[in-house]
């Protein structure tokens, strides 16, 4: 297999998974809470990273990164899948991922408020797009047009998740991108820690199919996929990996469809699509003259790839960023 190949490969699982994981978060939830299964999930996901972390090679963090690091865990990962989790009890795997990937509007805004990067006016007609996109998701929800406290939480998911890319941009300037991921799981777990008696009670009442939906989320997205990701990051333009992600709402709606008969309502679908367009929209800028038929990268991404996602799960700068998809 070429260089390529492989690389193409790890794309696809990447997706794959990354869309997975909002189907399997419906399926493990009739037998876990929202508290035991983010506490789970991000112990499993942990102890998978701690085994890849030696043949990686992740380094040891600074001691003057831990506070940020710190606060990565906080947000992109414990706030993020207490958040998806609780949504997801009533809103379906596909409509989850398309609420998830307004994401990078809410970054955009967060990167214009807190690192003063500046916005053109086709990024404020993205985030107009996309934030009307959102609005119509969180209210077409059901047989009828109206709130959704539930959507509205996947969309503060989408919130955290976007403060979580905000926050790692330092980071990514002096790790790797799956070193961030290790260092923002393991600091979410940390975190996560006294939800571990809601998973206790939860383990003896949980069914086969919700446990094996469990393991399945911290080994296979949380930890496999972003290792994919990295691995393609290293060898394919920005760009190209970037561009990819956009399939994953798409995967989410399909696999969620097969395994779970699962559909998506007429509205949420318009208001996904709407803000996709949107996130894609406020992405575009005039970009420099390709060299070697490369797309350019921002001097801060030569080496490292890609800061969005981390990954973030996905899987991680607005708005010209690649989109966040992790879950």
């Amino acid at each position: 297999m070429t260089a390529d190949s492989r690389a193409t490969v790890a794309l696809g699982t990447t997706l794959a998974l990354w869309a997975s994981a909002f189907v399997f978060i419906r399926v493990a939830l009739p037998g876990f809470g929202v508290a035991g299964l983010s506490a789970g999930r991000l112990l499993v996901a942990s102890v998978a990273l701690a085994a890849a972390a030696p043949l990686l090679r992740v380094r040891r963090p600074e001691r003057g990164d831990l506070a940020r690091i710190a606060a990565c865990g906080l947000t992109g990962m414990t706030a993020y899948q207490l958040l998806l989790n609780a949504g997801e009890r009533t809103i379906e795997a596909g409509t989850a991922s398309l609420l998830v990937n307004t994401g990078p509007i809410f970054a955009a805004l967060l990167a214009f408020a807190l690192l003063r990067e500046p916005l053109t006016s086709r990024s404020w007609a993205g985030i107009g797009l996309g934030c009307t996109g959102a609005t119509v998701m969180a209210l077409a929800q059901g047989n009828h047009l109206r709130p959704s406290a539930d959507a509205l939480l996947i969309l503060g998911a989408a919130l955290a998740q976007a403060l979580f890319f905000v926050l790692q941009k330092p980071l990514l300037a002096r790790y790797r991108p799956f070193e961030v991921t290790c260092y923002a799981t393991w600091s979410g777990t940390l975190f996560a820690l006294p939800l571990l008696p809601d998973l206790a009670g939860d383990l003896p009442h949980a069914g086969p199919d919700a446990l094996a939906a469990l393991i399945f989320l911290g080994a296979a997205p949380s930890a496999i996929g972003f290792a994919a990701w990295a691995y393609a990051q290293a060898r394919v333009p920005v760009a190209v990996a970037a561009n990819t992600l956009y399939l994953v709402p798409l995967l989410a709606i399909g696999i969620g469809w097969a395994l779970l008969a699962e559909t998506v309502h007429p509205g949420a679908l318009a208001g996904g699509l709407l803000a996709l367009a949107g996130v894609a929209l406020s992405r575009g800028r005039p970009r420099p003259t390709a060299v070697a038929g490369y797309p350019p990268r921002e001097p801060s991404e030569k080496r490292r790839g890609s800061s969005w996602p981390a990954r973030h799960s996905a899987p991680c700068s607005p708005p010209s960023s690649p989109r966040s998809t992790r879950t």
